[in-house]
């Protein structure tokens, strides 16, 4: 039989607080032919419990348990025990609407592209949207994600039937680590389909290192310079578009 399987790989780090409401999305999807990784990254609270609760009530949610490694570490463990064709990254504070999967794979086989990402609301601790819906570009290439991130790590979907699995670079532990992973996929399959269909909600918690460029200014130049290969010359120009376009992000 072919394999149509999507394995939603999650990391969970101390994420009581949204990990049931994460679950909830994956078990309302229209598209059923799923298994959900949770990899328990040495969590101090009572998250892998709850997940443990899901896992007793769908044999398709599955806990893994190691000590904590960033959440590079923990993506690579779950997409080392994946068994599905596709491959999804969910953090355990982000959610899916109920079509994610379908509307994703139906974008995979009108366009061909082997990565799509898609569109999505942002909302606060409270589930309280902010900002305006992030809408992403139709298409990109590899120079158009150098410039900016437009793949928010919960929208990703991987076809690994052509060039097998990708994993996360892991000296980046939980600082780009998704943003070099998209990278590495895009330069296998030289582009990307976007979903301009709002499909999921990512959280943007109060301190959350994705409006603190300041935080993540170093880490986005080790990723031209150190994991791409650029030169100093190229990794300024590129780590100037990124920061532009990351105040623009975030304006609105």
């Amino acid at each position: 039989m072919e394999n149509n399987k999507v394995s939603i790989i999650t990391p969970l780090y101390n994420g009581e607080r949204f990990v049931g409401k994460t679950i909830e999305s994956v078990l309302s999807q229209t598209y059923t032919d799923w298994e959900m990784i949770v990899i328990n990254d040495g969590s101090k609270d009572s998250g892998p419990q709850i997940v443990e609760e899901y896992c007793q009530r769908d044999e398709r949610i599955k806990l893994f348990t190691q000590a904590n490694g960033g959440s590079a570490s923990a993506r690579n463990n779950g997409i080392r025990r994946a068994t599905g064709r596709y491959i999804a990254l969910l953090d355990a504070d982000d959610t899916w609407m109920p079509v994610f999967l379908e509307s994703q794979l139906r974008l995979m086989s009108e366009t061909g592209a082997m990565l799509v990402y898609g569109s999505h609301l942002r909302i606060d601790e409270n589930d309280k949207e902010i900002l305006k819906p992030f809408i992403v570009p139709e298409k990109i290439e590899y120079k158009d994600l150098l410039k900016t991130c437009c793949i928010s790590c919960l929208t990703g979907l991987y076809d690994t039937s052509k060039y097998g699995k990708v994993f996360l670079n892991e000296e980046f532990k939980s600082l780009r680590d998704d943003y070099v992973y998209w990278l590495e996929i895009i330069k296998k399959c030289r582009f990307a389909c976007g979903n301009q269909e709002i499909i999921g909600s990512y959280r943007i918690l109060t301190q959350s290192t994705s409006r603190n460029k300041k935080k993540v200014i170093i880490p986005q130049y080790k990723v031209y310079r150190n994991a791409e290969g650029l030169s100093v010359a190229k990794s300024l120009y590129y780590l100037a578009h990124w920061a532009i376009n990351g105040i623009m992000k975030y304006r609105k």
